[in-house]
């Protein structure tokens, strides 16, 4: 599918021109009616001689209607621009090609219309009056068809030219991220809110769980129609009305965009490209009232021109605008500037950067994705997804890491190390990105929860430790503030061994066991804790840790005041 939007001067016969070839009509307002004059957007639909699906939006010619003309040609793939035989180019025609150009189509087919009420002579001057004012621009080389939509002469051709032209128009692409941007919404009866719109970047389906932008409203979808047909699910590149449940239409605007939640970055303030008009009598500085038309929205903007302080009449500058709300977007998208107060079109562009950090004194953005990266150090993969709509494979982790933050990391972590002592680096003060940079250095040992240089072999191999301790192991020593760190490895390890606070070498917990076993042997109704401490030659203070932990490992059990024997009690 291909969507093709119509492009003219007032009254040169667009609408007329699309009910023709398509049977519908595209002016769908009494008043429009009335007064035989498009206002607002109208759709409409066919299948062209090779079988090929096309939609149709048909936008207002007059001046006053341009806002929302700008509502409709955003994500169109080509235009059907109108020229009629019996006025010539005017000066809709400009503004609409200038707009045209400015966002970034580059197909297109003209239809020279009215051809029945204008001789040949007025037909050839028309065609060599396009010619001269489309040279240079993406309608060069466009097919002209002379056309009289009332008297249905040159509409088989201009089929025949349109299938021409999508066939090497390129389609939307499935990039998984579905953004659908609202032109209309309207209540149905049985059904509730309805919002229509051109269908980019990912596929729609009936039950999707959606979120609307900026109001921030959750909503799911009941039902999808495209084409006039109802649908399970819609690709992009299509005109779609979604039936919305979860939210009133009176919510709902023009403008409004409907997006998976966490699909895209929402952003209040952007870098751009901004292409300022020649013919413009005025550079564009960042005076005055600006509205920037994004999508199908229109949008107060404050503007900060980056770098120089004004960007003269046919020249590209860089700008940054601050938008009133959050909106979901990718460098790549297109936009138009223009002066609300005067009402005039300043020129257009593409979205650079959706996040920048850089000051505006300092910024000057582009769509590299190295750049990003670079100017945050490491960038998770999926956010930067959504800050470049490009794919990179992570560096480290989930990371994608700037050469130089990763080189610096890495030697920051080689110097804790090195500085750690004997154990090595404790894991437990590294973050998850710390680790996943640990994980890329070679000659590195972990154990037991450290990491350390393979270089520097178990610190612990030669400690005297476990040898303290087990000198006199029922009255062990009270241990230094420094040695907490491999006391703990070496109860890890299993060579020590902690009870209520006490550390006694393991083997003293064996020992202590066997000296029950023989107590026990002698006294097999029971005995007290005062028999063992005696027997064991210590005081208190470390008797209850002891037989609380021969307790606990089933060498002895308690019976009230007395101990008797456990199931894991050691024979002798």
């Amino acid at each position: 599918m291909h969507v093709v939007a119509t492009a003219g001067h007032v009254d040169h016969g667009k609408s007329t021109l699309i009910k023709t070839l398509t049977g519908t009509d595209p002016d769908r307002l009494e008043e429009e009616k009335a007064r035989g004059l498009t206002i607002d957007l109208g759709f409409a639909g066919t299948k062209l001689p090779s079988g090929r699906g096309v939609s149709f939006i048909d936008v207002p010619g007059h001046v006053r209607f341009l806002k929302n003309m700008l509502a409709g040609v955003g994500g169109v793939d080509a235009c059907l621009f109108v020229v009629a035989a019996t006025e010539g180019w005017k000066p809709q025609s400009e503004e609409h090609l200038r707009i045209l150009s400015l966002l970034g189509i580059a197909h297109g087919v003209i239809a020279l219309t009215k051809v029945g009420q204008a001789d040949d002579d007025l037909v050839e001057l028309a065609q060599m009056e396009i010619a001269e004012r489309t040279e240079g621009t993406f309608l060069a080389d466009a097919e002209i068809v002379p056309v009289d939509a009332i008297d249905g002469v040159g509409v088989a051709p201009l089929g025949e030219a349109l299938d021409r032209l999508l066939e090497v128009t390129p389609t939307a692409t499935d990039l998984k991220q579905p953004r659908l941007w609202i032109d209309r919404v309207f209540a149905a009866k049985g059904a509730g809110t309805v919002v229509t719109g051109t269908l980019t970047g990912g596929m729609l389906r009936v039950d999707d769980e959606l979120v609307v932008l900026p109001g921030g409203h959750e909503v799911r979808v009941r039902a999808l129609q495209s084409q006039y047909a109802d649908r399970t699910k819609v690709g992009p590149g299509n005109r779609v009305a979604a039936n919305l449940s979860g939210v009133s239409y009176d919510l709902l605007s023009r403008g409004d965009v409907l997006v998976r939640n966490g699909d895209w970055h929402v952003t209040r303030r952007v870098d751009a490209s901004l292409q300022v008009l020649g013919s413009l009598d005025r550079p564009v500085t960042r005076r005055g009232a600006h509205l920037a038309y994004i999508g199908s929205g229109e949008h107060p903007v404050r503007v900060r021109v980056l770098g120089p302080d004004a960007i003269d009449p046919g020249v590209e500058g860089a700008v940054r605008f601050h938008l009133p709300v959050g909106l979901p977007l990718v460098p790549g998208d297109r936009f138009i500037l223009r002066e609300s107060g005067q009402g005039v079109t300043l020129g257009g562009g593409e979205i650079l950067d959706v996040d920048p950090l850089v000051t505006a004194a300092k910024a000057k953005p582009d769509r590299d994705v190295d750049r990003v990266v670079r100017e945050r150090g490491k960038v998770d993969v999926e956010h930067l997804r959504r800050l470049t709509g490009e794919h990179r494979a992570p560096t480290v982790g989930n990371w994608v890491v700037d050469p130089d933050m990763l080189t610096a990391e890495a030697d920051r972590l080689r110097t804790e190390i090195a500085d750690a002592g004997p154990l090595g680096l404790d894991l437990a003060r590294v973050d998850n990105f710390g680790r996943a940079v640990l994980e890329t250095l070679v000659d590195l040992v972990t154990d037991g929860g450290h990491v350390r240089s393979a270089a520097t072999g178990d610190a612990l191999a030669e400690s005297d430790l476990v040898a303290r301790f087990a000198a006199d192991p029922f009255n062990p020593p009270d241990p230094e503030p420094g040695e907490q760190a491999e006391i703990r490895e070496l109860i890890r390890r299993g060579d020590l061994v902690s009870q209520s606070g006490v550390v006694f070498a393991a083997s003293a917990i064996d020992e202590a066991a066997r000296v029950v076993a023989r107590l026990l042997a002698d006294q097999p109704d029971g005995i007290t804790v005062a028999d063992a401490r005696d027997a064991w030659g210590t005081t208190r203070k470390f008797a209850i840790p002891l037989i609380t932990r021969l307790d606990e490992t089933g060498v002895t059990r308690r019976r009230e005041d007395l101990r008797i024997a456990g199931p894991r009690l050691p024979k002798i």
